[in-house]
């Protein structure tokens, strides 16, 4: 079926085909991940829409050798595929299976693991730097989306970049814009031109025979020529030589722009303009719906599918909740980083236009944007995934925790979210979060919970956190009243004899299923910041054994909070949570139970430690 793309299982032997049988490549491409993503899912969109991109830089560059990065990597599968995985495609995100996201350790054209954006400038930059010292010959290729370019990182990058004379080449892969076709032929033409030997070479040579003001007429009239047909200077102004918008469709435009580039000396920019879902029309009509899918009909597609009527997502009961406090505060204010609809906010953002603030991927800035509109009265709530609060620890101490600001984090995905692995996990911020001071940490373990301490955070007037897993809960009714929890104080589920399990957040479905086999105390702690002293000390006073759950690492997590209360009372500890190592992709549940984290691992694990 794929007769071109079965003759291709390496970038050597792409380069052995010849240029007029790449579009067919292409069009078999399109076809294979159309195919393959309906099957195990992922990221569809912008795969579709970096086809001609990848082929042509693994055609034009010597893979592995010249180091191609990916910024956040969910568009390479078509890179993954012309490397050797095109078989393993069919395991994609699932245990065992290849990653949706570059892996060092994966094969040797994945040269920067990621998954986080704003990150392939830097690491380009840094193997471009290498090359320099070990003076070798190879080249470095960073190539990042318009999305991930909102974030700071990158602009550190560039800026730096520009200051040295290392052979890097930035690709500025930007699909929010299109060509108009009278201007994109024009486009392509002078960005071959401008990438040329002959130009760069006519434009050093200049610098030399000119001087004075006949030198700077000639720049200001460069830059007059090229203002004309670009769409900013801004990325010259950083010290790279700007080359294009071209086509990032076009074959041809694509390969020789790049053939040029890869001939010059120091940091070069490239403008490439793609359209997201290009070849799938549901996807082209809706490339945000067709971003990241599940399994589904290629050929209904994912609005055609039958939609079961399931309970809310903790997602959703965020979103919820934030529309209904934001009726009665008007001083409620949401932000996001990028994650509108990752995060719930998509509701809110309709509801509230002049109160939701879509910061683009800056998390950092996000945090510290918050801080000063709660330093002017506002409540500002922070809706962010738990691995990306990663990337703004200094913002939360520096600007939120040590000025005690009313700052409400919204954590989304906290612990373990399944097939995007490691990169995407909650697995820290417990950790993180619990050492602070000033924060109130708080982990509901159902979606009633998780509504009503949004709203205790809320009412706080001090910096809080409410983290909560990715999907749904346990299929506890949600009470649309708001009642402020007591803070720091955790609640008995189930009595019972000589084992008390402490359970935290999502645990405590697990926790109460091992509590019935094992007939032991269960407890839903609620608060991980304050943690319930009393209650602790009282499970202490009564119990042989204290068992914490946490679905966080256990290195100064929730249960190291219980250990530090119990340092003069004599009981047994077991703690019980994430391993101390990066859990890749697969089935959350199974994953789960595989570390443990399941009421028969709970029961395990107490009947070995007896």
């Amino acid at each position: 079926m794929y007769s071109l793309l079965n003759t291709v299982d390496n970038p050597e032997d792409l380069r052995k085909l010849q240029r007029e049988q790449l579009p067919q490549l292409a069009r078999e491409l399109r076809e294979f991940l159309i195919e393959s993503v309906s099957k195990t899912g992922g990221h569809l969109s912008s795969n579709l829409g970096t086809v001609e991109l990848t082929i042509a830089l693994h055609y034009v560059y010597d893979t592995p050798e010249d180091r191609l990065v990916w910024d956040v990597g969910h568009q390479t599968y078509v890179h993954k595929i012309l490397t050797g995985r095109r078989d393993a495609m069919k395991t994609l995100r699932m245990a065992g299976g290849i990653a949706g996201f570059p892996k060092r350790d994966e094969s040797p054209y994945d040269t920067f693991g990621t998954g986080h954006s704003s990150t392939s400038i830097s690491a380009a930059l840094g193997m471009a730097v290498a090359a320099q010292l070990s003076d070798a010959a190879r080249r470095a290729v960073a190539i990042i989306g318009d999305g991930a370019m909102t974030g700071g990182m990158a602009f550190e990058a560039l800026n730096n970049a520009g200051a040295m004379n290392a052979n890097l080449l930035v690709i500025l892969n930007d699909n929010d814009m299109s060509i108009s076709r009278p201007v994109g032929a024009l486009n392509n033409y002078l960005a071959r031109l401008m990438s040329g030997r002959f130009y760069a070479a006519m434009r050093r040579g200049s610098e030399k025979v000119l001087k004075g003001p006949f030198l700077e007429f000639a720049k200001r009239a460069e830059e007059h020529v090229k203002g004309m047909v670009t769409p900013s200077t801004l990325f010259e102004e950083f010290g790279f030589n700007y080359i294009g918008p071209i086509d990032g469709h076009d074959l041809n435009a694509l390969i020789d722009t790049l053939s040029n580039i890869r001939k010059l000396e120091g940091p070069q920019f490239l403008h490439v303009v793609t359209q997201k879902g290009k070849g799938y029309a549901r996807a082209e009509e809706d490339c945000l719906l067709y971003h990241g899918v599940g399994k589904f009909d290629r050929n209904q597609g994912i609005a055609a599918q039958k939609v079961q009527t399931v309970q809310p997502t903790y997602t959703q009961v965020f979103g919820q909740w934030l529309c209904d406090i934001a009726k009665k505060d008007e001083r409620v204010v949401g932000i996001t980083p990028a994650m509108c609809e990752g995060s719930g906010l998509a509701d809110f953002a309709e509801k509230f236009p002049e109160r939701y603030f879509d910061v683009g991927i800056a998390e950092q800035h996000a945090l510290t944007f918050a801080a000063g509109l709660a330093c002017d009265g506002y409540k500002p709530v922070v809706a962010i995934y738990s691995t990306f609060l990663q990337r703004a620890y200094d913002q939360l101490i520096h600007d939120i925790a040590i000025q005690n600001l009313p700052v409400v984090l919204a954590i989304d995905r906290g612990g373990l979210v399944g097939a995007d692995g490691a990169t995407h996990a909650g697995s820290f911020d417990l950790s993180f979060l619990r050492c602070v001071p000033n924060m109130t940490v708080m982990a509901p373990a159902d979606e009633n919970e998780c509504r009503q301490m949004l709203y205790t955070a809320h009412a706080l007037d001090t910096p809080s956190a409410v983290r909560y897993p990715r999907g749904t809960g346990p299929g506890v009714a949600i009470d649309p009243e708001m009642k402020a929890l007591p803070v720091g104080r955790g609640e008995v589920r189930r009595e019972g004899k000589r084992v008390a399990i402490l359970a935290f957040g999502s645990m405590l479905k697990a926790a109460l299923a091992a509590g019935e086999e094992l007939d032991a105390t269960v407890v839903n702690m609620r608060f991980i910041k304050p943690v319930d002293v009393e209650l602790v000390k009282r499970m202490a006073a009564t119990h042989d054994l204290l068992v914490t759950v946490e679905e966080n690492m256990v290195q100064g997590g929730a249960g190291s909070a219980v250990a530090e209360c119990l340092d003069r009372e004599r009981v047994a500890l077991l703690h019980l949570g994430l391993p101390d190592r990066f859990i890749e992709q697969g089935d959350p549940a199974q994953m789960l139970a595989d570390c443990g984290l399941d009421g028969r691992g709970i029961v395990t694990a107490i009947k070995l430690t007896k």
